[in-house]
């Protein structure tokens, strides 16, 4: 084991060593001294906060140093008042380069990041709030209560959307019921009233010889001789009487 820890922490080494020897041989000739490089970096940050003061964002046309304002629009929020700048230090090779330039805010602090590259020049700027320990332990703790509360927010519905599915039977045989019974309904013909049963008199005109018998016994019980006066209009039966 220890021997497979010493090869290990000499290739690390040797890593180690070719790493400063490729960078110092890309310092030799770099594409800014580093007078340069401070002095360009501190003109740019004042530049952008000269643009921020005098709010000139419209006017600019490059679209790096309007990036650049923007950066610094919203680490003002954090960062306060811009006051000055506290120190600035830069990496510069022979392609490429960072300079860094500390800003003091009323509020927090600021490192604005400027990415050189040899052909195009500056490529990018960024404003970076510096937050204490105590402010990132917040931040973070912060968005994992977030993120675990939407999760668990989502967990809760889906839950619920699961469980409303054991009540979509019953809904379903309550709708087939009601379509049942609307389809009977319709089928079924329209129920009339109960009407009354309207006394129906017999038509005894053709019966001759009954009406004559008729006509004979009121002319006896009359004392008439014959039947000529008489008319039968209607007969109607007589209700039997009940025995004593």
């Amino acid at each position: 084991m220890k021997k497979w820890l010493l090869v290990l922490g000499m290739i690390t080494c040797m890593m180690g060593l070719t790493a400063c020897s490729e960078k110092q041989a890309n310092v030799e000739n770099p594409m800014l001294t580093e007078a340069d490089a401070l002095g360009l970096g501190e003109n740019v940050v004042e530049t952008i906060n000269l643009y921020v003061q005098q709010n000139a964002k419209d006017q600019i046309t490059d679209a790096v140093l309007l990036s650049a304002v923007e950066s610094w629009e919203s680490a003002a929020e954090d960062m306060g008042d811009y006051i000055g700048i506290i120190s600035t230090d830069s990496d510069i090779t022979e392609d490429d380069g960072i300079i860094r330039v500390t800003v003091e805010g009323s509020t927090r602090n600021a490192v604005v990041e400027l990415v050189l590259d040899a052909k195009k020049g500056i490529t990018g700027i960024s404003t970076n709030v510096e937050y204490t320990f105590k402010e990132k332990m917040g931040k973070a703790a912060l968005n994992t209560l977030l993120g675990m509360g939407t999760v668990f927010v989502v967990l809760i519905l889906i839950s619920a959307i699961i469980s409303c599915f054991n009540l979509i039977p019953g809904i379903q045989e309550k709708l087939s019921r009601k379509s049942k019974k609307a389809e009977v309904k319709e089928s079924a013909p329209a129920s009339s009233a109960p009407q009354a049963a309207v006394p129906v008199e017999e038509d005894l005109t053709d019966d001759l010889e009954l009406v004559a018998v008729i006509a004979a016994a009121i002319a006896a019980s009359e004392g008439a001789a014959s039947t000529d006066g008489f008319v039968v209009r209607s007969i109607r039966r007589a209700g039997r009487r009940q025995r004593a």
